[in-house]
């Protein structure tokens, strides 16, 4: 999974940066971007052979429009990537995935390796003010098979802190409305040993960028006496 990861990575960079001399280059540019697109799909399936292979194709074209002379972009090894890759920890509850985790995890994603922490169940009640319905350990499984993730792990219900001591990340990235302070967490953090960045992530509003607006969309349309909370 990592190594495809890098990949993808990889060839983002390169779209990214891709500057085309010839205009009849331009229909091989976005054959790439197909199969970049092929492997990221292949890739939040689980099937990362055939995303490494998608992957493949892309690399195959590009540098052969560079050794044509038709374009120019930024390349780095596999391995330069790696080197490199910063550790990102998220965390939240997770009840009912929307919109905005989505977001929150892509942002993270962008800064890095994404390690997503999931609440204790006993824990999110306390932070939520009721029961939560979905078991932590579901949570954290759907958690996980989302593609900017790469991996999750449920937190501990005594010390919150612990399991990123435990990970030991880069980067902490908080979510856009978590009440927590940056440096009072950085300074918690250091005497743990963590040397981490803080940072926070930019808020992303819909219409149902949340779980107690989800939970009463669902009571309103499939609830004849419906009862919000």
């Amino acid at each position: 999974m990592e190594r495809a990861e890098i990949y993808v990575k990889n060839l983002e960079r390169a779209l990214e940066t891709l500057k085309l001399a010839d205009s009849r280059a331009r229909e091989v540019a976005e054959l790439a971007e197909a199969y970049l697109r092929d492997s990221k799909h292949y890739l939040s399936r689980g099937d990362v052979i055939t995303s490494i292979a998608a992957a493949s194709y892309a690399e195959g074209l590009l540098d052969a429009l560079r050794l044509l002379g038709y374009a120019e972009f930024a390349w780095s090894r596999p391995s330069e990537i790696e080197k490199n890759y910063k550790k990102v920890l998220i965390a939240g509850t997770f009840e009912l995935l929307h919109p905005g985790h989505i977001s929150y995890m892509e942002q993270a994603w962008r800064l890095g390796r994404v390690v997503a922490v999931v609440s204790r169940d006993v824990n999110a009640a306390k932070i939520k003010g009721r029961s939560i319905a979905i078991p932590a350990e579901n949570r954290a499984r759907v958690v996980s098979s989302i593609y900017y993730v790469h991996k999750a792990r449920i937190g501990y219900e005594d010390d919150m802190l612990r399991v990123v001591e435990e990970e030991k990340p880069d980067v902490v990235l908080l979510g856009a409305n978590q009440p927590f302070d940056e440096r009072p967490l950085a300074e918690k953090l250091r005497r743990r040993g963590v040397e981490a960045q803080i940072l926070r992530a930019n808020p992303y509003d819909c219409d149902l960028c949340s779980t107690t607006k989800i939970i009463n969309k669902i009571l309103e349309t499939f609830c004849e006496s419906s009862r919000r909370i």
